[in-house]
């Protein structure tokens, strides 16, 4: 197992190394462009998520972000330590509602194989969202 973790305030402008990272490890584990792209794009997402509905837009608060290289998957999890959300409340708007915004859950679960929210810590949350390799993935 290979495994990074970045640890970085939830300042927006430092997105830029979460998806440099996603980017650059989903190449290495084999997934073609647009699955690479894909993935990015929900990893990114799930990010921003944290930044705007766990710490409320606060550019100071940390993101610990581990990426695990397993035999047949790329794990990531994302940790925050601001308020717990409520994974019932998670959901993606309407897709027939014509509007910008709030399709990055739809991104998320559309993208990873599997995807899971923790509020079980005593603080914050923890988001884990699985990709398997290509032919990897279990029925």
């Amino acid at each position: 197992m290979n495994e990074i973790e970045i640890k970085l305030p939830s300042d927006p402008q430092f997105l830029k190394i979460i998806r440099s990272g996603i980017s650059h490890i989903s190449k290495i584990c084999g997934f073609s462009n647009e699955e690479s792209n894909a993935v990015t794009i929900a990893v990114d997402e799930a990010a921003s998520n944290i930044i705007k509905h766990t710490y409320n837009g606060a550019k100071n608060e940390l993101i610990v972000v581990n990426f695990r290289i397993l035999e047949d998957r790329l794990e990531v999890v994302l940790r925050d330590f601001g308020e717990k959300v409520d994974p019932k409340t998670i959901k993606s708007r309407d897709l027939n509602e014509i509007r910008p915004g709030g399709l990055g859950v739809h991104l998320i679960k559309s993208t990873m194989d599997v995807v899971n929210y923790d509020n079980s810590f005593e603080v914050g949350n923890q988001l884990t969202m699985v990709k398997y390799f290509p032919g990897k993935k279990e029925k």
